[in-house]
Parts: structure tokens; C-alpha cells; sequence
């Protein structure tokens, strides 16, 4: 690489640490009510960006700023409070600031920004075990710190708190890691996630000793790189998100008002009727993830809407809270009885509401994400996948976009199987989903197609530009070793991918992928191949 295109390379990344900022502080807000410091430290990030990538000529980053900036404008004309409109429009630009990259003409494997990831910490007896599990978890987009003993560790831990901590035990002594963890622990608002390591079974007064000082994870024996990743993820998730959708029925437009004030104070969007025959319609339309009923309204009753929503089969799992100044316990539990989830009597707490609201719609997208997604890799089940490219290209025929579909086939997966067992081959699925997620876009949509076998859809991408972005994931995936006896174990796939055409049918689509991943397999396998018609 010449000097020119070091200096380029080093000035892009530059903008992207500052967009990171912008995404981190946005993420912060979201998981909590917004407020005046906030806002004012989103406001302070975003200048940053503006401020770089006016500077090093990064166009788009300098044109998001902007919109970043409109966005805050209205809030603070609007005396500081959030409006749905306003968090969808932040949340819209936060997902296009997730997207981007660098420059037209950097290298492929950098255009879309590195998951938003702060260091994991390894700190393990076994100096050369922690490298090679460091270089593993990098193919996965992790940057692994290696800490060999305690002054070291506690150094880092003063310079930078980790996204999570694999600690083992005996850690620079017996039972040192242990010390260790419940030493950095104390004083700290928000526990470190802690993953816990021996090489040997532990007893359970070890254990328990983890569990006290915040281990939420004990790993024995052998360590690779897909595993951990896996519980890090779970641990840390720091996807950005949609914001959740509850639709208020209630016939009183000062109750309403405030109920939506105090929620979208959460980063909450809403959706206020003061009709309730207009709750049908806006619950097509708006498709929440949550339905506050007052019980009393004077043309229909809370309960009455309630067996109404609750007739159709789209919604028979769509919580319901009423909200009420009903206070006869046995009237509530009769409410609830007929279509409800919850009772929530006014006056309610801000905090309560808002704390009530996210957790019944988290429950809620989770049964729902359990019926689309594929139980042993969380990605999108057939039929869902099937759904999910048949949305993306109606877009991108409406938007006259480019659209791909690739298909993803494990080589000799049989042989996996046959000679070190189902399970090793549920760690190998587990881990192509994984490193997948990792290194595609958010807004690509990865399932599960069958056994082995997995679909990509890849809006607003031309075939050559998805080959290009899939084959270097090949590389990549066929670096990473399995610790299996009596030798490790390293696995391949084979990718097929077709670019929708005018006229053609996703039928067709997924029938020209399909042959293009069987000339893979014909080919020689560990190879990504073009449909040409």
C-alpha cells in the first residue's frame, strides 16, 4: 500500500472512531429516559464527526452529521422533549451512519464500519493459549487483549473497561483470578460481564465463589473461539435495535398526551388514538409491539376493544396494559381475564410505566423473533428468509436498486459429522451464523435455508460487489480452527449468488443461486461462483 493510500486508510478510520462515539452514545440513550446530559453529550459526539469528516473530505459521515444535527434541532424547539417523529427520524440516521464505511475505492473488507466493540480482556495462565484464541476471535471482528499477570491487568483495567472479561481461575496464582474479579468489581454502578475458565472441573464452592464476584459463564477444558464469542454476544448485545411501538387507546387527550410524553422520554415511539374504532386500521399500519387500553372510553370499553384485537390472529400476542384510574382489585383481575396482559392504575410512576412497557415488549419480540428464527443458530428460518427476499425485492424494484442472493453451502459437512460427532457439527453451524452476523451488514438478512445450507440477501449490492464481500468471508472462515481430537478440525463452505433482474421471479432468483452454489460444489468447493445465465 503506497503512502498516499496509508495516510487515507488512517484518516477514514479517524471518522469512523468518531461515528462509533455518536452510535455508543445513541445505544447509552436508548436504554435509558433521555435527558439534558444526554443529550448535550450526543450533541458534543456528533460535532466531533461533523468536525473530521468535514476536515478529511468524508462526504456522506459530514452529510449524516447534518442530519444528526436537524434531528437534535427539532428536539430542543420543541423544549427538549421527544416526539415519535423525532426518534424515528434518529433512528433512521443512526442506521445509515451504522452502515457506512469509508471511502469509494477502499479496500473491500473495510466498507461497511466494525461492529461497535470495545476490547475483551483475556487474562489466562496459558500465555500461547490466549494468543491463539486472541487471533481467533479476530477473525470474528473482536479485538482480544492478551494480560499475562495482575500488574497488567489492573493497568488495563485503569486505562479502559472491556466489553467482557475471560478470566481463569488461577489466573498468576491460585485462585488469583478470583481475587482479581472481585477487587476490580467493587465501586463499579454496572458490573463487567465476567466469563470464568479452568482447565480443570471445578467444585461448586468455586463456582460459587465466580457467581459472587460476577461470573456469568465458567468454561472447562478447551477454549475456542466461536464458543466464547457466543457468550460474549449474548452478554454484551449492543445491536442497535428499533425502538419499541405501543399504540395508546384513550379517550381523554390529556391522558394520552402525557402517557406519550412520558414514553417517548424513553426513546419509546407511539402511536395515540382517542377513537377506539380506529384501533383495527392502526394496528395494520403501525404494527406494535405493545397496546395500553384505557378501561373506560364512552363508545366502547377497554375489555370490549380488548376481545376485539384479540379475535384476529395477528395479534393474539401483542401485550395489552390497561391503564385506568380503576382501583377494585377484583375489576382489575377481570379486566386482565378478558384479553389483558397487565393493570397499571393512574397516577403510575414514570418509572414504573416506562419499566413496565419495555418489559413486556421485550418478551413480546422474543416470542416472536422464537416463531421466524432458526433455534439452533438464531438466524431467520426458510420460510421467514424466503419472506425477507421477497420484501427486499420489492424495494429494490420500486427503488430500482440492485438486489443479491447468496447461497451458502458447509463442504463435506457429512464427514464433520461422521468422524467427530453432531455436536461438533451444531459448533460448526453455530460458528458460520456467527462469524456471518459479524461481518455482514446489519441491513442484510442472513437465515438458516436448511441443515448446512444458509441464504444471504443483500439489498442495494450488485453480484460482483456480493462475491467480493462473501469471498473474503470464505477466507476468513476457513482460518478458524475447532480444538478437537485427534486433531483439530477447519471447515470450508461453498457460495452460489444471483443479482435479481428485471421481470424474474424470486422463484427464479433462488433457482439461479442454487446452481451457481452446485458449479461451486462441481467445481472444487471452497469457492464463491456467479449465476451466469
Amino acid at each position: 500500500m503506497s503512502e498516499q493510500e496509508n495516510l487515507k486508510q488512517h484518516f477514514a478510520q479517524r471518522v469512523i472512531h468518531h461515528a462509533r462515539e455518536v452510535l455508543e452514545v445513541w445505544q447509552r440513550l436508548q436504554r435509558s429516559e433521555w435527558d439534558p446530559t444526554g443529550m448535550t453529550a450526543l450533541a458534543d459526539a456528533n460535532a466531533r464527526l461533523r468536525r473530521s469528516s468535514e476536515r478529511f473530505e468524508q462526504t456522506e459521515h459530514c452529510l449524516l452529521a447534518g442530519e444528526i444535527d436537524g434531528c437534535l434541532a427539532d428536539i430542543r424547539d420543541n423544549r427538549g422533549r421527544l416526539s415519535s417523529d423525532s426518534i424515528l427520524a434518529l433512528n433512521q440516521v443512526m442506521h445509515r451512519l451504522g452502515r457506512t464505511g469509508l471511502r469509494h475505492g477502499d479496500p473491500l473488507d473495510q466498507i461497511f464500519m466494525p461492529p461497535l466493540r470495545k476490547p475483551v480482556y483475556l487474562a489466562l495462565h496459558d500465555g500461547e493459549r490466549a494468543e491463539r484464541l486472541a487471533q481467533q476471535l479476530e477473525f470474528f471482528g473482536v479485538v482480544a487483549r492478551v494480560l499475562t499477570d495482575t500488574r497488567g491487568f489492573l493497568e488495563a483495567m485503569q486505562e479502559r473497561h472491556p466489553a467482557a472479561i475471560l478470566m481463569e481461575v488461577d489466573f498468576d496464582g491460585p485462585a488469583q483470578g478470583l481475587r482479581l474479579t472481585e477487587r476490580i468489581q467493587q465501586g463499579l454502578e454496572q458490573k463487567l460481564p465476567i466469563l470464568f475458565f479452568s482447565r480443570d472441573e471445578t467444585d461448586t464452592p468455586t463456582r460459587l465463589a465466580a457467581v459472587r464476584t460476577g461470573g456469568l459463564e465458567f468454561f472447562t477444558g478447551a477454549l475456542d473461539a466461536s464458543t466464547v464469542l457466543e457468550k460474549i454476544e449474548h452478554l454484551t448485545r449492543s445491536a442497535h435495535a428499533e425502538p419499541y411501538r405501543v399504540l395508546i387507546v384513550d379517550d381523554s387527550r390529556a391522558q394520552a398526551t402525557h402517557t406519550e410524553r412520558v414514553l417517548n422520554s424513553a426513546g419509546i415511539v407511539t402511536r395515540t388514538l382517542t377513537e377506539p374504532f380506529e384501533a383495527m386500521p392502526a394496528l395494520s399500519e403501525f404494527q406494535p409491539d405493545l397496546i395500553i387500553l384505557d378501561m373506560y372510553m364512552p363508545d366502547c370499553l377497554g375489555t370490549e376493544l380488548a376481545k376485539v384485537i384479540r379475535q384476529h390472529e395477528r395479534y393474539v400476542s401483542v401485550p395489552i396494559i390497561y391503564l385506568s384510574a380503576e382501583d377494585d382489585i377484583d375489576k382489575q383481575i377481570d379486566a386482565m381475564s378478558e384479553g389483558g396482559d397487565d393493570f397499571l392504575t393512574k397516577p403510575i410512576k414514570t418509572r414504573h410505566l416506562i419499566a413496565t412497557v419495555r418489559t413486556r415488549a421485550a418478551r413480546a419480540r422474543n416470542l416472536k423473533a422464537r416463531i421466524v428464527r432458526d433455534s439452533l443458530t438464531g438466524l431467520y428460518n426458510h420460510t421467514h428468509t424466503l419472506q425477507l427476499l421477497e420484501d427486499a425485492s420489492f424495494r429494490a424494484r420500486r427503488e430500482q436498486r440492485p438486489l443479491s442472493f447468496a447461497m451458502l453451502d458447509i463442504d463435506h459437512f457429512k464427514r464433520v459429522n461422521d468422524e467427530f460427532g453432531h455436536p461438533m457439527g451444531d459448533r460448526v453451524i453455530k460458528s458460520l451464523a456467527l462469524f456471518l452476523k459479524q461481518r455482514l451488514r446489519k441491513t442484510d438478512q442472513i437465515g438458516r435455508y436448511g441443515g448446512e445450507e444458509f441464504a444471504v440477501v443483500l439489498p442495494d449490492t450488485d453480484a460482483r460487489s456480493a462475491a467480493q464481500v462473501l469471498d473474503k468471508i470464505r477466507g476468513r472462515f476457513a482460518e478458524i480452527a475447532y480444538p478437537a481430537q485427534p486433531h483439530d478440525l477447519a471447515c470450508t463452505f461453498s457460495c452460489g449468488i444471483a443479482e435479481l433482474v428485471p421481470g424474474a421471479s424470486i422463484k427464479t432468483l433462488t433457482q439461479q443461486a442454487d446452481e451457481a452454489l452446485y458449479r461451486a460444489k462441481r467445481g472444487g468447493r471452497n469457492r464463491v461462483e456467479l449465476f451466469e445465465g
